[in-house]
This record gives structure tokens, C-alpha cells and sequence, in this order.
């Protein structure tokens, strides 16, 4: 019986690079069927597009039976589209791919050896380049997977991309993390499986632009250290402490100038000064717990990850 890979494809405003996804993964299909005794399913999920994403994934729904699709009823976000595919994915193999072919499509052939023949429960991909992109956005994102593998236990892999090929049984895992704040590239790690990592070259999109500006991409990298380690609350507990000792110790000089050398209590410009400093860092560790609150908030309220508003599925 042939291996059925589910291939999950994220969309978000991607009318114009569907075609050209369809034409390149099709293609790809067609040569792992000369040497593999596989089949594809296409699982494009409409996150909200607010361009003709959806008529683009019905026209191919309506000439090829194995595209399937799941349309939201707004934008929840890629996270939401990635758990949305896993869990209507019904593959012995499922497959996360962009839908702008900065996921080489030739590679699937390799991560599939990998988890059917070398046996790895995933295989995965990271870039070793970031040709195209600006370096301060580089520079900012490999100081966070050095950052959150330090606080962390989430092996997460500078330069992973979310394109990857899992068995159903690591699937199913991630599936039990039902969590409403997802950071996905956590979670892989996070439920641990054996790995391979495979390394291209960074690529550029087919059509369209980028949905993710420096903002977003910072938001995003809060939430995985939100959800991935505790250390910033244990961070602002050291620096309350270590102001506490600090500001006994100086009550005691003060008193001690007082006392026994008479220096008089002097010093506006300096006492604002430390006025405004402890109290951006109390603001700041109050931040930080706001942070962990508002996830827990969030949380408690168990509102769907996704809703869905139409489906061929």
C-alpha cells in the first residue's frame, strides 16, 4: 500500500504564488512517484486572505482531487494554520511547506528517505544562509536562537525553517499540545523524536510580499520565550533582590557618613536619578509578569485556535 504524505501549505494572501507552488510540488510528486510508491495529499489552509487566495485553491480543488482545503473565518495567524493542518491531515507522513517556494519542493525527496529508510521520526530543514534578508533582522534573529536555547529546554536550531516531513506518531504528539499561545518551532523540539537536519540555501519568494515585518517577528520571538522558559521572571527576581541589598547597604553608608563624619544628606540631581532607575526596573520586571499573565489569561479562557468557515475536507 502506498505511502500517503499530506502536504500542509499556510496561506495568507498567496494567490499569486499558488500556481507556481502547485506546478513545482506537483512536478516533485511526479518524480518521487518514479522511485517511491507514495501519494500526495494537498492540505491548503486559508489563514483570512483578503486576496483571491481561496478562488485560487478552489480552481485547483475543482481539476485535482487530491486538494483539499480548510478556509478560516479570519486571520488567526500562522501558528493556528499549522495546527489547523496537522489536524486534518490523515498522511502517514505529513509535510509543513510555504507556499512562496522558499521551501525547495526537491528536497522533500531526501527528508522522505530519511524518515522512511534511515529511521528518523523527522526530518527538518534550516538555512545556513540569509542572503536577501536585511542584516538587522539577521543579527536580531540569530541573537534569539542563541538567547532561547540558553534559557530554554527547547532544541531549537538556528536557522529552522518550519518546513519539515514528521511521522504520524510525532504528529500526534504535537496534536496533544492543545495550547492556545503556540510557538510551533518550540514544540517540535520540545516533543522531543529523533531529527535530521538538512541545510539549503536561503531562497527568495516567488511572488508576493513577506508577511512578516521586524514588528511581528519580534512579537513572536516573546512568545516563544514566554512559552518556552521561565528565566525572565527568574531574571527580575535576581534584580529585585540584588536593588534590596544594594539599597541596605547604602542606608547603612548614609547613616554611617551621618553619624560619624558629619557629612550632611545631600544630593537632588543623584536621588532623582536613582528614583527613575529603580523605578524603570520595577515597570520593567512588572512587564515581564504581565507578559506570563496575559498568557495565562488567554489560556484559562480555552477559546478554539481556529474556526472554521468552509471546508472540502
Amino acid at each position: 500500500m502506498a505511502d500517503l504524505i499530506s502536504i500542509i501549505v499556510p496561506c495568507y494572501n498567496e494567490g499569486a504564488a499558488l500556481p507556481y507552488f502547485y506546478e513545482a510540488i506537483t512536478k516533485q510528486y511526479n518524480l518521487m512517484r518514479q522511485s517511491s510508491d507514495i501519494d500526495f495529499e494537498y492540505l491548503f489552509i486559508n489563514d483570512g486572505s483578503k486576496d483571491n487566495t481561496l478562488s485560487v485553491i478552489k480552481e485547483l480543488a475543482a481539476k485535482d482531487n487530491r486538494v483539499k482545503y480548510v478556509s478560516f473565518s479570519r486571520n488567526f495567524g500562522k501558528e493556528a494554520a499549522m495546527y489547523a493542518g496537522l489536524q486534518n491531515s490523515s498522511g502517514d507522513y505529513v509535510a509543513i511547506m510555504d507556499a512562496d517556494l522558499q521551501d525547495p519542493p526537491h528536497i522533500l525527496s531526501e527528508m522522505y528517505d530519511c524518515v522512511k529508510n534511515q529511521g528518523y521520526d523527522c526530518a527538518a530543514t534550516r538555512r545556513v544562509s540569509r542572503k536577501g534578508e536585511p542584516p538587522v533582522r539577521s543579527f536580531f534573529a540569530r541573537c534569539f536562537y542563541r538567547l532561547i536555547n540558553k534559557i530554554s529546554n527547547a532544541d531549537i536550531v538556528d536557522g529552522a525553517r518550519d518546513y519539515r516531513l514528521m511521522t504520524r506518531q510525532m504528529v500526534n504528539a504535537i496534536l496533544d499540545m492543545k495550547e492556545y499561545n503556540r510557538f510551533s518551532k518550540g514544540i517540535f523540539g520540545w516533543v522531543g523524536f529523533s531529527t535530521k537536519w538538512i541545510e539549503f540555501e536561503n531562497t527568495e519568494r516567488v511572488a508576493g510580499e513577506t508577511k512578516w515585518s521586524f514588528w511581528k517577528l519580534f512579537l513572536y520571538s516573546l512568545d516563544g520565550i514566554i512559552g518556552f522558559s521561565t528565566a525572565p521572571l527568574a531574571i527580575a527576581s535576581i534584580i529585585g533582590l540584588i536593588f534590596c541589598i544594594a539599597a541596605f547597604i547604602m542606608i547603612l553608608v548614609i547613616i554611617a557618613k551621618t553619624l560619624i563624619l558629619g557629612d550632611p544628606v545631600a544630593g537632588y540631581p543623584s536621588m532623582v536619578c536613582i528614583i527613575f532607575l529603580v523605578s524603570g526596573i520595577q515597570l520593567f520586571c512588572l512587564g515581564i509578569l504581565g507578559q506570563y499573565m496575559s498568557k495565562i489569561y488567554l489560556e484559562t479562557k480555552n477559546r478554539p485556535i481556529y474556526i472554521t468557515k468552509e471546508s472540502n475536507i
